[in-house]
């Protein structure tokens, strides 16, 4: 008779868990990614200095993002901490169960409409975690790259063609940076000058915007996957407007706007 071993978090891994009974000295939690397996959070755990009440900081039923302290495995025991886990620890690890649950729902997409099996939708994603961190990290990456860009994976045809076919209507997460040009030019030709800087800029480059805003002002905006792509697309772009405006004897400013970015379907 064999007995299957019950997966166990590593120490000081972060997990997200779910509270399921409050007590005076701590709380019971089952955690979400561990097939629900039990783990204690003491009340010395839950925040810094004294606590007089657990129920004042969780509740049955809430989602927390927690800290492995210790696990022995023998015992089945796994005790944990919310107080030690850093805003950025739980602001990442929200991120990937995001981004998890946005990649469980594509699958199930894709095993829908191709009428897959759960060995062959098992044998699609064993294949994208060998070279992604997450199913929604290779949905974006074939968003906007195609098919090809994950030929390596050796999907079978008829499931990269529902795969692309998903991956087309999926809102690829982007940024803008912007900033409002301030440009003058009072030579007879000033006009035409201006415009000819401004298109000669605007076809270098589609994610480049620039919206006339009334004398003497112009909205710049540039679109791209991360804010570093952005930058590196902006500066550059910059510099070549202000050195053909002030060539002609014009003058430039550029003042930042707030960034945005877009929600990640």
């Amino acid at each position: 008779m064999s007995t299957e071993v019950q997966e166990m978090p590593e120490q000081g891994e972060i997990v997200l868990a779910t509270i399921t009974k409050v007590m005076d000295h701590g709380a019971y939690v089952t955690l979400d990614e561990y097939n629900g397996i039990q783990g204690f959070l003491h009340i010395s755990e839950i925040a810094p200095g004294w606590i007089r009440s657990v129920s004042k900081f969780v509740k049955d039923g809430e989602k927390k993002v927690l800290l492995v302290k210790k696990v022995n495995p023998d015992r089945g025991d796994i005790d944990l901490s919310l107080k030690q886990v850093s805003k950025d620890q739980k602001k990442q690890k929200l991120k990937e169960v995001k981004k998890f649950e946005k990649g469980k729902t594509l699958l199930e997409n894709v095993k829908e409409k191709g009428k897959l099996s759960d060995e062959e939708i098992e044998k699609l994603e064993d294949s994208i975690y060998s070279k992604f961190d997450s199913v929604y990290d290779a949905f974006i990456e074939i968003g906007r790259n195609g098919i090809d860009s994950v030929k390596d994976l050796k999907i079978p045809k008829k499931t990269a063609s529902i795969i692309e076919e998903i991956c087309s209507k999926i809102k690829l997460p982007s940024v803008e940076i912007r900033g409002i040009m301030e440009i003058t030019n009072n030579k007879s030709d000033g006009v035409e000058i201006i415009k000819k800087a401004l298109l000669d800029a605007t076809k270098k480059d589609s994610t480049i915007d620039i919206t006339y805003l009334g004398a003497p002002k112009y909205r710049l905006s540039v679109t791209a996957e991360d804010f570093k792509s952005a930058e590196k697309t902006l500066k550059p772009i910059i510099a070549e407007i202000q050195e053909s405006i002030e060539k002609k004897k014009g003058s430039f400013k550029f003042t930042r706007e707030e960034s945005k970015k877009t929600r990640e379907n």
